[in-house]
């Protein structure tokens, strides 16, 4: 291995098990922080900026609904797709008679459903456009889940403020 690459250090909460129902809140970058997925036009005076999504972030967009509608037991509440990220907050909840529809070797289907999504926009892509890993919050009170879904709600408003901004 070598030395001078920088250690990555792991982002999920130790000995936490993400496959348990609960809320949870994503965010996925663009390599580099490119601007593949759009671009937020307006925030004149007399107009509120919005989000313009790319052919890239439109592909984002429909597997979003897509594996919204493909899982049962996962939930997206809410998103954003930004310029060169995306935020999500995602539901899972109890599976029906013990059975998962993502069976996996292991037990973090927040990483599974996150893999997958990334996956199935890059074989469109056909090229890999994502940072390796994400951020994900676990969500614990409804005052944080507002406080999430405010901030979702807000961001295309808050760009130029935000820490992903890149002119």
């Amino acid at each position: 291995m070598r030395s001078d690459l920088p250690k990555r250090k792991p982002t999920r909460l130790k000995g936490y098990d993400y496959s348990t129902p609960g809320m949870y809140f994503i965010t996925v970058c663009v390599r580099n922080k490119e601007h593949l997925l759009g671009d937020i036009v307006g925030g004149g005076d007399f107009d509120t900026p919005k989000m313009i999504l790319s052919k890239h972030g439109e592909i984002l967009n429909n597997y979003i609904c897509f594996m919204n509608e493909k899982y049962s037991h996962i939930t997206i509440d809410k998103y954003v797709v930004m310029p060169n990220h995306f935020h999500m907050i995602i539901s899972i909840t109890e599976f029906k008679n013990g059975a998962s529809e993502t069976a996996a070797p292991y037990n973090n289907k927040i990483s599974k459903f996150v893999s997958l999504l990334k996956r199935y926009c890059n074989k469109e892509y056909n090229e890999n456009i994502w940072q390796r890993s994400y951020h994900d919050h676990i969500i614990r009170s409804e005052q944080d889940y507002n406080k999430i879904w405010e901030y979702i709600d807000t961001n295309v408003l808050r760009w130029k403020n935000d820490c992903f901004y890149i002119k």
